[in-house]
């Protein structure tokens, strides 16, 4: 009769910090597992305190805390399958991401994290030691390898446990979302696969931290590259796989296999999770937003209500003189479709004081941006005000496109605690407007159906701050500025390079330089949730005070 092995894989979120919570998780998938019959639960990496701690896992009362709690888990969970579980360990001076196994009460083996990813949003060579690399382990019948994370992106780790007698690789991740990330991560590892000529399993957290999307799809492949699972995108799921051996060697057993969504999907389940996690983890029930009529906060204000149902969600129209009709309309057509509460409150009378306030100050100048400003700031300080008297963390609603060239302003639109669309370009802004009022799923909290209507979408977008405005009095179209965000920013192109791709030079310095001087706003811009390979915040870090222009 053949060797068969049941491994538990617990795709599951975790909440940085959270360490009884987190352990009572690993502790619920350890008994599915034992009642499955499993050899092993394994679950992701640095699962006991939640990823990414960043400086916290430094603190010694922080790190020494995790240790405790994983050694205590190793006790609780003795009298059944092994436990895999990704944490912090100290030894002499130096601080490891590692990820322990644990049986019959004890740590049976310690895999110590080898190459630390210092590019993107990770900065681990700052906070953890290299380890060494480690060899492979016995559970029951099975020798097990385990690269954590990073150490499955270079083929060394790979080659030394097959090499001292892996028989499968079981790789615990944490790997945020980026649009087309699964394809990257599935080159990676048939490229193991094909070196090793071992089976893998590739297992990912699933939630949000502060920007930060986990978005789980944990997947298996057989040598070959075979896909042998699928685990979904942005869920928790818990699920058994079996491994049998036969003449060749071990292999995986056809196991779960779920489609994965397309990019307009997954980026928007991306957001919704990001704000419910963000909303959750910082004791968050109710939110607010500044619902104008316009494309943006519409969008917010559905990701809202599909995050945390429509009940929860306070829309506000704080209208002046120049707002127009349409847009009361649009917000109101909005609120309604969503089903949330929607509130007036009229800037006009604190408009009017603050400008007789200063008017001693400002005679005999011509009304310019500031008195557009003080319109967007008492917006901010009306909408803060009812955040904190309601207890209702307060959205900004500023796409990429303009938290790029500053089109927006600071301590006014920009005040609020998280931003869902911070890195989606206004052309994605539309597109996936639409693709929200055409599709519903299961995790959507919102109604089905038109929620943001085609009015909104498709007129011309303003800040109605002053007579007639519109958003291209001041930027080039959007079709072209985000073609040039795009060169400039994810593709880091020079303006040369730009401009021979076919955009007009002025236009792409003028934007090159709105870009610079607006990285002061975004500096003190909320948080929001990652898309790209270059939002703003970790991925792309910019001095404030900077001279220096492209001249190419």
């Amino acid at each position: 009769m053949a060797e068969r092995f049941r491994l538990t894989l617990a795709q599951l979120n975790p909440t940085v910090g959270a360490f009884a919570a987190n352990a009572e998780k690993a502790r619920a998938a350890w008994e599915e597992g034992k009642r499955a019959g499993a050899d092993m639960v394994a679950l992701p990496e640095m699962f006991v305190t939640g990823y990414q701690t960043q400086d916290l896992v430094r603190r010694r009362a922080f790190h020494e805390h995790a240790m405790r709690i994983v050694e205590q888990l190793a006790k609780d969970c003795a009298d059944g399958p092994a436990l895999g579980i990704g944490g912090p360990w100290a030894d002499v001076g130096r601080l490891y991401n590692a990820y322990f196994i644990l049986q019959g009460g004890k740590i049976v083996a310690k895999m110590l994290k080898h190459h630390l990813p210092n590019a993107d949003v990770f900065d681990e060579v700052r906070i953890f030691n290299i380890g060494q690399i480690s060899g492979p382990y016995r559970i029951g019948p099975l020798r097990l390898g385990t690269p954590v994370c990073e150490d499955a992106w270079y083929e060394d780790v790979a080659e030394t446990l097959a090499e001292t007698g892996a028989e499968i690789l079981l790789i615990p991740n944490g790997s945020p979302y980026r649009r087309n990330k699964l394809e990257l991560r599935m080159n990676v590892t048939v490229s193991r696969v094909v070196e090793t000529g071992l089976p893998l399993i590739y297992l990912n957290t699933v939630g949000a931290q502060d920007d930060q999307v986990f978005d789980g799809a944990s997947f298996a492949l057989n040598p070959g590259g075979e896909l042998a699972m699928q685990l979904p995108p942005m869920e928790e799921v818990i699920t058994h796989l079996d491994l049998e051996k036969g003449e060749e060697g071990w292999r995986i057993l056809p196991g779960r296999m779920d489609l994965q969504p397309d990019e307009w999907e997954q980026d928007y389940h991306a957001m919704v999770l990001s704000l419910r996690d963000y909303l959750a983890k910082s004791g968050f029930r109710k939110v607010l937003l500044g619902l104008s009529g316009g494309v943006d906060s519409a969008l917010v204000a559905t990701i809202a209500a599909d995050a945390i149902g429509p009940e929860n969600v306070r829309c506000v129209m704080l209208p002046s003189e120049y707002t127009s009709n349409h847009s009361l309309e649009d917000a109101t057509a909005v609120a309604t479709a969503l089903g949330c509460r929607l509130d007036t409150v009229s800037i006009e009378g604190a408009r009017d004081a603050v400008e007789g306030a200063l008017s001693h100050l400002m005679a005999g100048t011509q009304p310019d941006i500031t008195e557009e400003n003080i319109q967007s700031r008492l917006r901010g300080l009306m909408l803060m005000a009812i955040s904190n008297k309601f207890g209702e963390m307060l959205l900004t609603t500023g796409n990429k496109s303009e938290v790029a060239v500053g089109y927006a302003t600071i301590y006014g639109d920009m005040a609020g605690g998280y931003n869902p669309i911070k890195d989606l370009y206004k052309t994605r802004v539309f597109e996936t407007c639409r693709w929200r009022n055409r599709n519903h799923r299961p995790w959507m909290k919102g109604p089905e159906g038109e929620v943001i209507p085609a009015r909104v979408i498709e007129k011309a977008p303003s800040a109605e701050l002053r007579p007639d405005q519109r958003d291209e009095d001041s930027l080039p179209p959007y079709a072209i500025l985000d073609a040039i965000l795009e060169r400039l920013i994810e593709g880091e192109q020079s303006v040369a390079e730009v401009v021979a791709a076919g955009f007009d030079r002025d236009t792409v310095k003028r934007v090159e330089n709105l870009i610079f001087t607006s990285e002061y706003k975004r500096f003190q811009s909320a948080p929001g949730t990652r898309l790209s390979t270059m939002a703003f915040w970790l991925d792309r870090r910019y001095p404030i005070v900077n001279r220096w222009r492209d001249e190419s």
